[in-house]
This record gives structure tokens, sequence and C-alpha cells, in this order.
């Protein structure tokens, strides 16, 4: 019997190591059971379920182990955009430079994300209606920080930079009323067009964010000169300047972190995966400064929702204001009672003769706050037909100068520069001598030539859309083609 069971012993010795084994097998597989990698034409969750314990050092990236869930609805807009990433990945010593720079400034980024959170829903609807990489929904991060009131040396404006002839090209309106460059739709939708047809030209989204940068005939004249001599016509191949040299590292650097924010112990704002502004139209006459006491909202936010326009007063019919979709129907109300009343603001349309001294006496203003609501300076030369913004029946003079204050620099910077003295037809030049200027009168800004010149008071057909996106596959609406235009820095 010993020597039996013995022998059965040893013979069951292999059936018990090969179930032992199994389960040693099952159990690291179980552990292993979110390392899964999984691809879906442009569109993926991605997550991070294994970090690799290097990632602590910027300087060398872990292998991502990359999940794919469509089973669910995105969490919030993060994840939506996570789920739309489609371009190449970018590589390199510069992108962990950057990225270690973005992060050591925690404020900063948590400040930037809490702005986007505004626009953000709006901005990737349209990509995704368009069918565009959700990359571009984190292009404003590297353009403005998300802050639509930023202005640049070279005259860039708004959420998306654009510099003023780029803007013209792509339809948004720029006057002494508004400045659609700051506008969120109307840029929004611009930008989204330039960026679709700079990626038709080059057919590379490397090479398109470069051009949105740097100009695409800048772009283009690189590509061809690398192409005449036999080298390769990649985005890293090019002789660049080091502010475009940067720029795609950065936004991959933003892309890195938004993708992963957990990984670099970063909290991204929660932002609802849900429509959260709603336009309405504005009647002629508010100030934005009552618009906002009708919205409930702080002078400073609802300026941040509106900030395309120029004077702090509305007199020009067609125009939009934005507000958080669950104030609308209040807003609207509001804006009813306010229309009926017969209050408001108007403009002005300066005749011959006429000095800005007089007009402020005419309306009970002093001359320094007749230019203050204009963004003019004293010494400011107007032309016949330049409209001015002027106090109507039951307006508050203090609503309209606190927003004035609170208006961009450029604003009034572009104001000033459209005033200029008009020539007066009946000044004839003598051979060999130049027309001298006139003085600008203290205290006057007189109007001293005579011109046929527009009140500016027409609707206006502008790029703004309402922020309702349209509904998911709807066909794209054919585009202008854009004329030939300038580099765009």
């Amino acid at each position: 019997m010993p020597k039996a069971r013995s022998s059965l012993i040893f013979r069951a010795f292999p059936v018990l190591l090969a179930l032992l084994s199994a389960s040693f097998a099952q159990s690291a597989h179980a552990d292993d059971a979110d390392i899964r990698v999984a691809t879906a034409s442009g569109i993926a969750n991605l997550r991070v379920d294994v970090l690799d314990a290097r990632a602590v050092d910027l300087g060398h990236s872990p292998k991502r182990v990359l999940t794919l869930d469509l089973t669910r609805e995105p969490n919030d807009i993060w994840d939506r955009i996570r789920r739309g990433f489609r371009m190449p990945d970018l590589g390199g010593r510069r992108v962990h430079d950057l990225q270690s720079s973005y992060l050591k400034r925690p404020e900063y980024l948590d400040r930037m994300f809490n702005r986007g959170a505004r626009y953000l829903y709006y901005i990737v609807a349209e990509i995704e209606r368009r069918g565009l990489p959700t990359e571009l929904a984190l292009l404003p991060m590297v353009e403005s920080s998300f802050n639509p009131h930023a202005y640049s040396r070279a005259r860039a404006s708004g959420l998306w930079q654009f510099i003023p002839s780029t803007g013209q090209n792509y339809n948004l309106t720029q006057n002494r009323w508004i400045d659609e460059r700051r506008d969120v739709v109307a840029s929004t939708n611009a930008a989204l067009d330039y960026l679709e047809d700079i990626y038709d030209r080059h057919g590379d989204w490397h090479l398109a964010l470069a051009s949105y940068n740097r100009g695409e005939n800048a772009i283009g004249r690189e590509v061809e000169r690398n192409r005449a001599i036999g080298r390769s016509t990649e985005f890293s191949a090019l002789r660049l300047p080091t502010e475009t040299r940067d720029y795609l590292p950065k936004l991959q650097a933003l892309k890195n972190i938004v993708a992963q924010p957990e990984l670099f112990g970063i909290e991204l704002p929660y932002v609802a995966n849900e429509q959260l502004l709603s336009t309405v139209d504005a009647p002629v006459g508010i100030d934005l400064a009552t618009a906002a006491r009708y919205a409930d909202l702080p002078l400073e936010e609802f300026l941040a929702y509106n900030p395309g326009y120029n004077r702090p007063a509305i007199t020009i019919p067609g125009q939009t204001l934005v507000v958080p979709s669950d104030r609308e129907s209040l807003f609207n109300t509001r804006l009813g009672e306010f229309e009926r009343s017969g209050k408001g603001w108007r403009s002005h349309t300066l005749v011959r003769g006429e000095t800005v001294s007089s007009i402020a006496s005419r309306h009970g203003l002093t001359l320094a706050q007749l230019l203050q609501i204009n963004g003019l300076h004293e010494r400011s030369l107007l032309p016949p037909g330049y409209s001015l913004l002027v106090p109507g029946k039951g307006v508050d003079l203090g609503d309209a100068l606190a927003v004035s204050e609170l208006l961009p620099a450029s604003a009034r910077a572009a104001a000033r520069a459209g005033v200029r003295l008009a020539p007066d037809p009946r000044a004839r030049k003598k051979p060999g001598k130049q027309a001298k200027a006139k003085t600008p009168q203290r205290g006057g800004a007189k109007v001293v030539a005579s011109a046929k010149a527009g009140t500016g008071g027409k609707a206006k057909t502008s790029a703004r859309k309402a922020v309702h996106p349209p509904a998911a596959g709807k066909a794209k609406a054919a585009k202008k083609t854009a004329p030939a235009r300038k580099s765009r820095r």
C-alpha cells in the first residue's frame, strides 16, 4: 500500500504542477486585464491604466498603454477631446522641456483651463462637425491662453490671434463698433476655415499648424526649398524661426497633459459635455453693463462671453449677445422689457463744422466722458460721417463709463487708429508744395472736411453663427474661396 500510494503521488505530480502553473498565469492575466490596445478610425477613448514609474522623469516618456471604450458617453469635455486626438505625436527633448515648463506653473494651467471651459463645447462641436482632429481645440491655449482679449505686438487679436488682414480675408468684421476677431463664435468658424484651407494645401497637419503660425506662403517657400535640394519636407526638416519651431512642441506638450493629467498630478476642471451657451438678439441701444445685470452676471464675466464689442453700447441692428443657456429665458424677457421702454444709446453722425466738444455739451457730457466712451484721444481729428456713441433717453452714463474702462486696450487703439483727417476736396496742391495738415484743436476735434460717409447703422453680414452647433453629420456648407492673402505673421 505505501508503494502504491507513493507511485500514485509521483504520477499525479505533473498534473498538479500544470494546474498550479495555469492558476498563476490566470492571476497574472487578471492583473493585466486593463492592458488592452485598440484602435478605431480616429475616435478613441484614451486611458492609461498602467503607468511606468519612469514617467516621473520627463526626459523619458513611458510607453502608453491605451484602452478604447465606446460603450459609454464621454465623462466630460476633456474625455470627448481625447477621443478625437488624431494627429501624429511629436517627440523630442523640446516637447519634454516645454511640458516641464507648463507643469512648473500649475496656477497658470488652472487659469487657462478654467477660461477655456466657457468656450470648449462650441469649439469641439464645430471641430467634430467638420471631421477635424480635436487637437485643434487646444490651439487657443498656445495662441492666447484662452484669453479672447489677447492682443499681440503684431496686432493679432482674440482667442485665435488673427491679424487684421487675415481676419478680413475670412470675413471677420473689424470696425469702430465691433471686432469679430475677438468674437468667440465668429473667430472660431474663421479659424477652422483657415486651418482647413492650409491643410488642403499641404496635406499635413504639422505643416498646416506651422503655416497658421508663420504664414502659409512662408512655409510653402520652405517646403519648395527643401524639395528642390532633395531634402525631407516634413516639419522637423524645415528651416524655421524659433517661435514657429516651438509652436508644435507647445501644442504637443499641452496634448500630453490633457491626455494624461493624472500622470502629472494635474486635475482638470470639470466641464460638462453639454451645451452651456446660447445666443440672443441684442436690442439696439442697450449698453453692456445693463445687459450684464439682465443676465445676472458680473460685468467682467459678461464681457468674457461677449468680448467682440469695441464700444460700451450696441447701436447697430443685427447684433447678438451670448449668455449661459440656463439664463436665456429670463434674459430674453428682460430684453423685451428694455425694448418696449424706449430707452437706449444711439449714434450721432458728424457733419461738417461740428466739434466734439459741442456734441458733448448738447448731450450733457464732458468732453472727457464723450471721448472715453468712444475710445478717442483729445487730439483726434474726425471726418464727416464719423459715428459717435451718445446717450439717448433714460440711460445711465455710469454704466457706459464702467464698461469702457474694461474694454481691451486693443479696442481703444483700433478706434484711435481709424481716426484720420479726411482731405478737403477744395484743397489743391501747388507745384512743389505739399498741403499742410490742419492743426488739431484742443478741446474740439473739429470736423473740417466734407465727405459722404455711411453712418454705420446698417445691419452687418458677418461670420457669426448661432452658438448652438448644427446636428452631427450635417453636410458641410460650401465656403467662399478666400482671396490671395498675406502671411499671417
